[in-house]
């Protein structure tokens, strides 16, 4: 039987990397708000010789959120392992100047988002499934006071969700990639030099090498 992957955020960067990574022993199922780069990946999904579905949702939105996983019960009946890879990256700015749009945007995005899918997707994972989240550790730097605060308690969440499920399941991991030259890091530096940086192919397959996912 075919093994499931969630991947919220899967359209670009290391989402759409874990997709690849992963297509050949799980369908995926994929969710993004960008229908066309969404396409773009099963294009590539297809060229591997794997198979997903695409759900080009916003994870912000409950009742889609709701809907996508009713729609996975009803035709897988679970889960394997859901990876969290969706973000909200705020514009930088001194605390003091925080826009209070960005930060209620970063608050929904990084925080209630994750909250309402763990609750969703938690009944998938059953006790064996696994779900998997990745830190960017930022609280406390200079000009992070929206991204850094709620990825922060985004990773609260989801270390909380871990010591609660230790015996009961599902596994809950917590990873932090290396810098990789995504979008979201361009948007906070935008003048390094990405080459340095690591490939985020790369990075995806060391990430499932620690997860000993295959």
């Amino acid at each position: 039987m075919t093994k499931t992957a969630l991947i919220t955020g899967a359209s670009r960067g290391l989402g759409a990397a874990l997709a690849e990574a992963l297509c050949p022993s799980h369908h995926i199922i994929a969710v993004a708000k960008t229908t066309g780069a969404l396409e773009e990946l099963d294009d590539r999904i297809q060229a591997r010789g794997g198979s997903a579905t695409l759900a080009p949702m916003d994870v912000t939105n409950a009742d889609a959120m709701a809907t996508l996983c009713r729609g996975i019960f009803d035709r897988w009946g679970n889960l394997d392992i859901w990876l969290h890879t969706a973000v909200h990256a705020a514009p930088l700015a001194p605390t003091d100047h925080i826009d209070s749009k960005d930060f209620a945007k970063s608050l929904n995005g990084n925080v209630t988002a994750t909250a309402t899918l763990i609750s969703f997707v938690a009944p998938l994972l059953g006790q064996t499934g696994e779900a998997v989240f990745f830190d960017d550790p930022r609280a406390g730097e200079k000009f992070f006071g929206s991204y850094g605060a709620s990825k922060a308690a985004q990773i609260a969440l989801a270390r909380s969700w871990q010591a609660e499920t230790v015996r009961t399941g599902p596994k809950v991991h917590i990873l932090t990639p290396e810098p990789m030259p995504t979008a979201t890091r361009a948007r906070f530096f935008p003048g390094e030099n990405r080459e340095a940086l690591n490939d985020v192919y790369q990075q995806a397959a060391a990430l499932l090498a620690q997860l000993q996912v295959s």
